[in-house]
């Protein structure tokens, strides 16, 4: 079997694997196609589509996020507690495989949630952009998808599977609140749009708004250093843990 073949084979079987786990499916498509609705397009003040265009980045960020922590730290700390992790290490398949099909599966649901948002933005929420707004959004969310990736990853070689649905919802949540996902950035008490430069969800949402014109003017080359940085630190750190559990090389 060739190695192409190999990976094609893993990602489409965890992509299978998670498709048939209701509890997982239907909670990442649905929350934040439902908030959107609420928030976005039916608090969104009368003759303005401004706030359902501003609410739709943030909201896409906000789902692109959760389907990548939690399908990794979730499967990940599962898999290491039955010895499913060992065993992969110990058949042919590259561990890079196994990574890989988690990641082709995080973007397979990011994809999804990004075209439900934005056909619910221009039917509800009469959000007209241009085309390359439409598809410089999408790629760039697709693109942030990595470092959510990375901290379910990391997540998922640290915790139990047991404990691992509990801390994900822990920092997924406050993350997304105090990023200013669920409310204008603007908002919120100073303090606290202060500590929203912590969070890459928030660096990623400005970068979204800043095709719009919406965001909240800082330039786009800091949001991406930060992006970049916690990006190879989350990689650098996970690969030191995950050699550590598997002894991978």
């Amino acid at each position: 079997m060739s190695s192409l073949t190999i990976y094609q084979k893993e990602a489409w079987y965890d992509l299978i694997s998670v498709w048939r786990t209701p509890g997982f499916v239907l909670p990442a498509l649905a929350f934040p196609v439902v908030f959107y609705l609420f928030f976005g397009v039916l608090f969104s003040p009368a003759g303005s589509n401004s706030h359902a265009a501003y609410m739709l980045v943030t909201y896409s960020c906000f789902g692109i996020m959760g389907p990548a922590m939690f399908n990794f730290a979730m499967n990940i700390a599962s898999d290491r507690a039955q010895g499913w992790l060992t065993l992969k290490r110990l058949s042919p398949m590259p561990v890079s495989a196994y990574l890989l099909a988690k990641m082709v599966t995080s973007l397979a649901f990011a994809m999804l949630i990004i075209l439900m948002l934005f056909s619910v933005a221009a039917i509800f929420g009469d959000v007209r952009l241009e085309q390359g707004q439409w598809l410089g959004l999408a790629l760039l969310l697709l693109a942030g998808t990595v470092p959510f990736a990375l901290i379910g990853l990391l997540l998922g070689l640290t915790l139990s599977d047991k404990a691992a649905p509990g801390v994900v919802n822990l920092l997924y949540l406050p993350m997304a609140f105090l990023s200013g996902l669920w409310l204008p950035i603007h908002l919120l008490p100073q303090f606290l749009q202060q500590l929203a430069w912590m969070w890459p969800s928030y660096h990623l949402s400005q970068l979204g708004l800043k095709l719009l014109a919406m965001d909240q003017g800082q330039p786009v080359l800091l949001h991406l250093t930060i992006l970049l940085l916690t990006t190879a630190l989350l990689t650098g750190l996970c690969l030191l843990i995950f050699r550590r559990y598997t002894g991978a090389k």
